[in-house]
């Protein structure tokens, strides 16, 4: 079984066991997480439920923990006006185990 979740403006397909890396979410490590913006869910039977049917579905998991990504360079150019930008970003995630899919 499969799910489809949507958090942080961003999809992602999850089965139980899996560990997802997210946008940051509050809570400590070992917290209990719910999502509840289930876009599909396949069934083992090879069934799918889209749309309305997939609406009642709940994804449990629970906050593994906190971090930061790998730092990416943003270099800013504009030719022929000396223009030169130079900056670092490192996003914050959170790592979450999906522990089950309630229908």
């Amino acid at each position: 079984m499969f799910a489809v979740i949507e958090t942080g403006g961003k999809q992602y397909r999850v089965a139980p066991g899996d560990t997802i890396r997210v946008e940051t979410l509050p809570g400590e490590a070992g917290a209990a997480v719910e999502f509840d913006r289930v876009l599909a869910v396949g069934k083992d039977d090879g069934g799918l439920l889209v749309g309305a049917e997939a609406a009642s579905a709940r994804v449990r998991g629970e906050i593994a923990g906190h971090g930061r990504g790998d730092k990416i360079i943003v270099f800013k150019f504009k030719r022929k006006k000396q223009y030169k930008r130079t900056i670092g970003h490192r996003q914050n995630f959170t790592t979450v185990k999906i522990s089950e899919i309630v229908l």
